[in-house]
């Protein structure tokens, strides 16, 4: 760019500086007149002496210097720089040093091409159940088409900006109030789809769109941290009533099984009882027709074969049920109550050979 342009620039510009040099040198002799009858005539001589004929030159070579300079344009990395010539388009400048003719050039549009923050201010918007709501967003861009955005739309930054809040009220209004502050992703996915679609004919590429807050009214906010409250106070109610009912049912089945634990606790205790009372009885049967047996075989009453006769069984029958009762006499005496003691006599013993002996059979 710079080898291309800067060779017929300088040489357009010595030409100028040579056309004024001419004109200045004609009138060589006026100007030294001026200067020599000027206050600053000593520091002209000291600073040519002599060789005043080289002043104008010398003047003439530092403005052709500064003109140079003056046309010298530093463009950084990231930036682009579009150029019209006699107000057309001739071209674009990047980053690096260039050269633009004054008058004749000039710069009429400076951007970067790095990617941008748009700030979209607070929007008044209206939800799908007419609610109202304010929502912002931020618009991250990037200049693609540097001649397309300067040619294609007036003001790029206010169209983008128009744009996004027109997009953004569209989006707001298709969902309800709840249904938008649970769809961030959607509305910036649906914003991002949209404003590419416009921004991409202008040379702008949208990368990025998020929505930062979602604003209701005062009178809505309150509705809803009522409605919110209520709801909480609902799920409280719930879990505590839930709590108790599992509470009851526990209980219900808690006493239900100790009752179950208790009746089989009772049924073995009772059966246990029943067979110790039978082992007691057998045991003490047992016992008592030894006893009947040592009995007749002391008394002597055998037949043939060693077997005690009935005369001695039934002997040894009575004779046993007088020592027990004697003993149930013995045993009443030592007690503490009011007692009535009576003498064993054929009528009180209550125990017969013909009671008993159905037990030794």
């Amino acid at each position: 760019m710079i080898g291309k342009f800067v060779p017929r620039k300088l040489f357009a510009i010595f030409g100028i500086w040579l056309l004024l040099s001419a004109q200045l040198r004609s009138r060589n002799q006026q100007f030294l007149a001026v200067v020599s009858a000027s206050p600053s005539s000593r520091l002209v001589n000291r600073a040519f002496g002599s060789n005043r004929r080289w002043l104008v030159p010398a003047v003439g070579l530092i403005c052709g210097g500064l003109g140079v300079a003056s046309c010298l344009r530093v463009v950084t990395t990231g930036d682009e720089y579009l150029v019209e010539r006699f107000g057309k388009f001739h071209r674009r400048l990047d980053a690096g040093w260039h050269i633009v003719l004054p008058i004749v050039e000039k710069i009429s549009f400076e951007v970067t091409t790095r990617e941008q923050v748009l700030d979209v201010p607070p929007q008044q918007c209206y939800t799908k159940d007419n609610a109202p709501i304010k929502a912002d967003a931020v618009v991250y861009m990037k200049v693609q088409n540097v001649v397309a955005a300067r040619y294609n739309v007036q003001d790029i930054y206010g169209a983008i900006l128009n744009l996004c809040l027109t997009q953004l009220r569209e989006e707001v209004g298709k969902l309800t109030l709840d249904e938008s502050f649970s769809s961030r992703e959607r509305i910036n996915r649906e914003l991002l789809k949209d404003l590419n679609e416009v921004c991409l004919g202008w040379g702008v590429e949208i990368t990025r769109v998020e929505l930062q807050n979602l604003q209701p009214s005062p009178a809505i906010k309150d509705a809803m941290e009522l409605q919110m409250a209520a709801e909480r106070k609902k799920r409280a109610a719930i879990l505590q009533s839930e709590g108790e009912k599992t509470t009851l049912i526990n209980e219900a089945e808690g006493r239900a099984t100790a009752a179950i634990r208790d009746a089989e606790a009772q049924h073995r205790a009772t059966i246990l009882g029943a067979e110790a009372e039978a082992n007691r009885q057998r045991i003490e049967a047992e016992g008592f027709q030894t006893a009947i047996r040592a009995v007749s075989d002391a008394i002597g009453g055998h037949q043939n074969g060693g077997v005690p006769s009935s005369e001695a069984i039934e002997a040894a029958v009575q004779f046993l049920t007088a020592v027990r009762y004697l003993e149930t006499q013995g045993a009443l005496a030592k007690s503490n109550n009011s007692k009535v003691i009576l003498l064993p006599s054929k009528d009180s013993l209550p125990m017969t050979y013909g009671g008993l002996k159905f037990l030794l059979d």
